[in-house]
């Protein structure tokens, strides 16, 4: 998946102490890419990062390579501290100041790159018995601050917190396909596994002559007239990040051969409507 700001530096464990080696941390890189991160990026970052965090980076300390085990080539390992400006997401106080580890992509010169006074966003998660440490939460967790990324930031948020929110899915329970009476004519229903359990149903119908139209239903009932999620909203994201890229054979094998393929087809219709993830 590609991102549009640049990062400054990504995922790395607490740091325990820095006269000890640090835990091992994952590879980072740094896209050249300018503009604003795509919807399913930030939402990704959200969906998995308990806290999110307005921040201004302060202090930076490398750490010696012999005390910076599994170090990838062409990086520095840091000890940052950073001055929290704002908790977008999180469910109790931070302190004023908290500290993380970092690796960072060495510039052209193999120097560190100067990151005193950035602003940044990150996406993490607390480090227990530890409240003024910080744990980023993946290789893309976190990027300079802009008015743009806030926005779409606390955004995306607001659609997570929503009592209504769509959740992950998780697989297909079972799909099924009725013909027509005509010629080209059916309707396919395939029903979604989700994390917590609430029902969430595509529905795809086909008449001669008219362009196939499909929608999701939330909820227990199957409603005839819904629609297709818009793109770049949380119900659009869960579906096409989260649907598998075919049918599986086990959600239609109570249906005939050709009840089965056409089944297929029409998720392949709603997964090329839906567009990749990215």
């Amino acid at each position: 998946m590609k991102h549009a700001l640049p990062l400054l530096f990504c995922c790395a464990a607490a740091l325990p102490a820095l006269a000890q080696p640090a835990p091992q941390t994952a590879q980072i890189r740094q896209e050249p890419q300018s503009g604003l991160p795509s919807y399913a990026t930030v939402a990704t970052a959200i969906v998995g990062a308990p806290l999110v965090i307005d921040a201004r980076i302060g202090d930076v300390i490398r750490i010696k390579e012999n005390a910076a085990p599994d170090l990838a080539a062409g990086r520095a390992r840091l000890y940052v501290t950073a001055d929290v400006l704002a908790l977008i997401r999180g469910s109790s106080a931070l302190p004023t100041r908290i500290s993380y580890l970092a690796d960072v992509p060495l510039d052209s010169r193999g120097k560190v790159p100067k990151l005193k006074k950035q602003r940044v966003l990150l996406f993490a998660r607390a480090v227990a018995n530890r409240p003024g440490e910080v744990q980023l939460t993946g290789i893309d967790s976190q990027y300079l601050w802009t008015p743009e990324l806030d926005a779409r930031t606390r955004g995306i948020i607001r659609e997570v917190l929503a009592s209504d929110a769509p959740p992950a899915i998780t697989g297909i329970g079972n799909a099924f396909h009725v013909p027509g009476a005509l010629p080209g004519e059916g309707e396919t229903q395939v029903f979604l596994k989700t994390a917590n359990g609430a029902p969430i149903s595509l529905q795809i119908l086909r008449r001669p002559g008219e362009r196939p139209h499909w929608g999701v239903s939330l909820g227990d009932i199957v409603d005839p007239n819904a629609g297709a999620p818009k793109r770049d909203t949380l119900a659009w994201y869960r579906l096409a990040c989260g649907l598998p890229k075919t049918l599986p054979d086990s959600a239609v094998n109570a249906e005939t051969s050709d009840n089965a393929e056409a089944a297929r087809q029409d998720y392949q219709l709603v997964l090329r409507d839906l567009g990749p993830c990215a």
